[in-house]
């Protein structure tokens, strides 16, 4: 079912069908969100507003609507995409940075709020894996190759080697495992000098 996350009556429609047809929630991925490139001085607020619409506030009004469910379960997951982005700057792409580092600090915060009740919250930040919405922005790019210059295993991800990461955080295996951001990145974080 299509939601739109800058849409308040789409998201409790989306939760409530949601209830509707599983009768609870245990999990919650927020994955929504967009980039664009754009020097800063260039960037509108109204672009900057939609993107942090998307990126952020749409991970707020998602955490609030299920968050009945999610305590319900006695066992809740919310799992947030963040972005290497929320640890590092990137070249134009301020807005997006600025809305990834936020919700890593709403991952945080929420972990710390939402303990009591059980539901644990982490975060993902993905290295460099191609899509729809950044392929653009690195395939075949100058900014690709430094980015693969700047990952240890020499490649970009695979959609496939997120799912690992994601099955983790949504399993009793991760009881204990509340607050944290796990960085599936080729080791692009970690690096220094890679020549």
């Amino acid at each position: 079912m299509p939601c739109d996350v800058t849409n308040p009556a789409s998201v409790t429609k989306f939760r409530d069908q949601v209830l509707e047809t599983c009768g609870g929630v245990d999990i919650l991925a927020y994955a929504a969100g967009y980039t664009f490139r754009r020097p800063t001085a260039e960037i509108s607020e109204a672009d900057w507003n939609s993107l942090l619409d998307t990126d952020l506030t749409g991970a707020v009004r998602c955490a609030q609507a299920f968050y009945p469910a999610l305590k319900a379960s006695g066992r809740g997951r919310l799992i947030h995409i963040a972005s290497l982005g929320s640890y590092l700057g990137f070249q134009e792409v301020t807005a997006y940075c600025a809305a990834k580092t936020a919700l890593l600090s709403l991952t945080r915060s929420l972990a710390v709020e939402w303990a009591r009740d059980r539901i644990s919250v982490n975060a993902i930040a993905p290295g460099i894996f191609p899509t729809e919405l950044n392929s653009h922005l690195i395939s075949g790019t100058p900014r690709g190759q430094e980015m693969m210059m700047r990952t240890p295993m020499a490649r970009f991800g695979r959609a496939e080697e997120l799912v690992g990461t994601a099955v983790l955080l949504a399993s009793d295996a991760s009881s204990y495992l509340t607050g944290q951001c796990i960085a599936v990145d080729g080791g692009y974080l970690a690096s220094g000098v890679n020549q």
